[in-house]
């Protein structure tokens, strides 16, 4: 995808947002299909994204904007916004720079039930206390 210079409102009226103003976004790396992680958008982050090429989420606990990479250096650039067939949903085709987990790992689904048990199926890449210097 390349840069806009202003958020097509028409494709974001079409989102349907939840009662909070909020709809999940779940996101993939483009070039390989991994999935990435799962956040909260609402209007504004969706229209700062398809904006700027950069992501940007709503984050529910802090109660604002929060810019993917802002804090730790691991950004994401929209390659595609894809919304499901029931308008509630969104999909982020991204190209993660680093890894897109707070625990340092490339993915935040690092955690399977195998054979009825929580396996851990991904290592740490870099220490999170590395991520988020002060």
């Amino acid at each position: 995808m390349s840069r806009t210079h202003a958020a097509p409102a028409e494709a974001i009226a079409a989102i349907a947002f939840d009662a909070n103003g909020l709809v999940p976004a779940i996101a993939q790396q483009h070039d390989t299909g991994e999935v990435l992680m799962m956040a909260w958008m609402n209007r504004e982050a969706v229209a700062e994204t398809l904006e700027t090429g950069r992501v940007c989420y709503w984050s529910r606990s802090r109660g604002n904007l929060w810019r993917k990479g802002e804090t730790s250096g691991q950004t994401q650039r929209l390659v595609e916004l894809r919304i499901d067939c029931d308008n509630d949903c969104l999909l982020l085709l991204v190209d993660q720079a680093g890894v897109a987990c707070h625990t340092g790992r490339r993915s935040c689904f690092f955690t399977a039930i195998r054979e009825g048990e929580r396996k851990v199926i991904a290592d740490v890449i870099v220490a999170p206390e590395k991520l988020y210097r002060s």
